[in-house]
């Protein structure tokens, strides 16, 4: 609900099936090129608070955009009153997540009055418990809170921790206050409108007009979205992956689109191309470390492991040989001398021959259950890249044969991205 235009798109795609139950709502984003999303702007709301103690400049752009939306919309209610009680609760809190999770709130309360039907707070049925969801309470009172109500509007992307403060997910989180309504109502299928008809194969600002993934399994969805395919929160597919619940992406400024369905692996056709999509991250660091007879020291491993862990540091993957391990690392965790002293402490738990930290790697997610049927998928992967006169620098493949990871130097990032999809897409799989 960006705008009153937005929004009435929105109310007409509810009214327009009666099977539409439950609706889950996200602040408003950006309506063009160059605007602020309003969780932006209420992350600055807090620092001014936490600053100044009051709401300023932020927040009055806050405040105009909810005036707008219920202008437009020609609506009978009173948003003054409710934005003036909103800011007086964000000074009183103090809190970023407080202030954050006001952007769903706000268009909660206001996606209530333009439909009619009753409003119910993240913050009364989502519980944390410590920096998790406590599902089986979240469950519970959803269920309460939802039944016998034919219709519900609910605020995404925040809920209450144990010392009954508002916390927040990580941002996309509505996708997972959606997911998490679906499970605890036990919905046929759970509706996730955004502003893309569904996934792609992969990012379109690499590739022109890439082709859409009309199905994805459930562990398609998760190696594509960690890896940057950002339509849905990578997180949100655990709860309804659990109760067998499929997903739709589906278009808000294209409605008729069929969107991409995602459903359990036993569900995806055997016929599939080997390939589903293909996504990536920049700005990765290896640290590669060797020393002869390795494999001979029980429990080498946990070493450095213990080493990152101290630190905090979180890793992508561990590829290993017989006298060397790696860990691929976000060089976003690494910075203001966090690598140098990983390194020196790495050094001195496991006196290794060498290790470094090579820096400035891409890494490349070739995704799909199909590659298990198909003899010869890696080596279509790797040619690609090679006739595209790119160095792998790294691979990474579970037994499970969902996905290979590449790694290749930043500046090869876009044209393996191509090579690959001009390959499984263009090529050799077009027709099937």
């Amino acid at each position: 609900m960006a705008d009153g235009i937005t929004t009435m798109r929105v109310k007409r795609i509810i009214d327009a099936d009666p099977a539409r139950r439950y609706i889950v709502v996200s602040a408003p984003g950006k309506r063009y090129s160059g605007d602020i999303k309003v969780t932006d702007l209420l992350y600055e709301t807090a620092k001014e608070v936490k600053e100044g103690g009051h709401v300023g400049e932020a927040y009055a752009r806050v405040a105009a955009r909810y005036r707008a939306v219920v202008r437009e919309m020609d609506l009978d209610f009173d948003i003054d009153a409710l934005l003036e009680e909103t800011a007086k609760d964000i000074e009183r809190e103090q809190s970023f997540d407080f202030a954050a999770s006001r952007g769903e709130y706000l268009a909660g309360r206001i996606m209530s009055a333009v439909l009619g039907i009753p409003f119910v707070d993240a913050r009364d049925v989502i519980k944390f418990k410590g920096e998790g969801l406590d599902e089986e309470k979240t469950y519970a009172l959803v269920r309460e809170a939802l039944k016998g109500k034919p219709r519900a509007i609910v605020a995404g992307f925040y809920g209450e921790d144990e010392n009954g403060r508002v916390k927040t997910f990580s941002r996309g989180g509505s996708d997972i206050t959606g997911a998490v309504v679906a499970r605890s109502v036990g919905a046929d299928e759970y509706e996730n409108w955004t502003d893309v008809s569904g996934f792609l194969a992969c990012d379109p600002r690499i590739v022109q007009s890439p082709v859409g993934i009309g199905t994805l399994s459930y562990k398609e969805l998760r190696e594509l979205s960690y890896m940057g395919a950002n339509v849905l929160h990578a997180e949100a597919v655990y709860p309804v992956r659990e109760a067998n619940i499929p997903i739709r992406i589906l278009n808000t400024f294209r409605p008729e689109d069929a969107g991409t369905r995602i459903v359990a692996t036993e569900n995806v056709a055997s016929n599939t191309r080997p390939v589903t999509g293909i996504a990536g991250k920049k700005n990765f660091t290896v640290i590669f470390l060797e020393k002869t007879r390795m494999n001979e020291m029980s429990g080498f491993a946990l070493l450095p492991l213990e080493v990152l862990k101290r630190h905090n540091i979180s890793f992508e993957h561990m590829p290993s040989g017989i006298d060397t391990l790696s860990f691929v690392i976000d060089s976003s965790q690494l910075e203001g001398g966090v690598r140098e002293k990983i390194l020196e402490e790495i050094r001195l738990a496991v006196k290794p021959d060498k290790i470094t930290a090579i820096e400035g790697i891409a890494l490349l997610a070739v995704v799909g259950h199909g590659m298990k049927e198909r003899t010869g998928t890696a080596a279509r992967v790797f040619g690609a890249i090679a006739r595209a006169g790119v160095n792998v620098r790294l691979i990474d493949q579970g037994s499970s044969e969902l996905n290979i990871i590449v790694g290749v130097d930043n500046e090869n990032y876009e044209r393996s991205i191509k090579a690959v999809y001009e390959e499984f897409f263009v090529r050799g799989d077009a027709n099937i």
